[in-house]
């Protein structure tokens, strides 16, 4: 199985502690954010978990503490984007988490450890030529690092809309330009762009729209086979496998003004303010009216080598 850890928040980068307190305790609870009286436990045993993944702006807390991961497999998705504090006011700044990418990257293998440059939105600072110029420019100073970059543009929710003013989507025209200059980019550095959820007719040299955490791409990363079960690749949006995400929305202090998994940073601060690094849960503790039900779970090797191997 696949346990995922950042599609509803940034653990590495504000939860790290907790995070290795439940691999120490080696289990870990879940509250269904559709059903919070539901609550999944899901144990975290290198004999069943097949690869963690990671998704962070900042994986600078996990590093010093990574060998207590050694007994697991591993994939990191960390995002770096050329924005300021107008836009990820809490982020740290690009230069210093490549840094912290580069220690990542030598740590578990450039295979495992892959840059997302997203989304991409245009504003009058942010213009097309900017965005070119920053790729390029990020592009060269992760060579040798990474193998990967996601790309994907930005998602004009509801939400995002609310919080980020003045913010327009980004035209096919627009689209074709940036791609195609990023495809440039990445033939010279030695990377794969997946586009993450885009159009496929932006398909070309070293670009692709198979999605990020495709089979491949994890097959790749682990240097084995996985037998997966068709509901975990029932995605309509891209080929990336379903995994179980232990987060909880609106819990990442980053501010950045994009964001689809936080309502608004008041209800950040007080969820946060409800964290304890002991409990099982990433959010508040275990009440009496929970149901705690054991999560399904089981390894996807088949114990069959991957080519890339060989």
């Amino acid at each position: 199985m696949i346990l995922n850890t950042g599609s509803r928040t940034d653990i590495p980068a504000f939860y790290s502690d907790w995070f290795y307190n439940r691999i120490k305790e080696g289990y870990v609870l879940v509250r269904n954010p559709y059903n919070p009286a539901q609550v999944s436990k899901y144990l975290l045993s290198p004999e069943i978990i097949d690869i963690m993944v990671f998704c962070t702006k900042n994986p600078f807390p996990m590093l010093e503490r990574i060998s207590l991961l050694s007994a697991f497999d591993t994939f990191w998705f960390v995002t770096i984007t050329p924005y300021g504090e107008d836009i990820e006011p809490y982020v740290p700044p690009a230069e210093q988490v490549m840094v912290s990418f580069k220690k990542l990257s030598a740590l578990v293998g450039k295979n495992r450890t892959s840059w997302r440059y997203d989304p991409i939105f245009i504003t009058g600072k942010y213009s097309v030529d900017y965005h070119i110029e920053q790729f390029h420019k990020m592009a060269k100073a992760l060579s040798g690092y990474t193998e990967q970059c996601v790309v994907s543009f930005i998602d004009l929710y509801e939400k995002t809309l609310r919080n980020f003013r003045g913010v327009r989507s980004i035209s096919d025209k627009e689209q074709e330009r940036l791609i195609a200059a990023f495809s440039e980019t990445a033939k010279e550095y030695g990377l794969q762009i997946h586009l993450c959820c885009e159009n496929a007719a932006l398909v070309r040299e070293n670009v692709d729209a198979d999605g990020c955490m495709s089979k491949p791409v994890l097959e790749k990363a682990l240097g084995c086979k996985l037998d997966v079960p068709s509901k975990k690749m029932a995605r309509k949006e891209c080929s990336c496998l379903l995994g179980a995400d232990i987060g909880a929305y609106n819990t990442c202090a980053h501010g950045c003004l994009y964001c689809y998994a936080n309502y608004d940073r008041k209800t950040v601060v007080k969820n946060m303010k409800l964290h304890n690094k002991t409990s099982p849960l990433l959010i508040g503790e275990v009440c009496e009216n929970d149901v705690i039900k054991q999560a399904e779970q089981k390894s996807w090797k088949n114990g069959q080598l991957n080519i890339f191997d060989l």
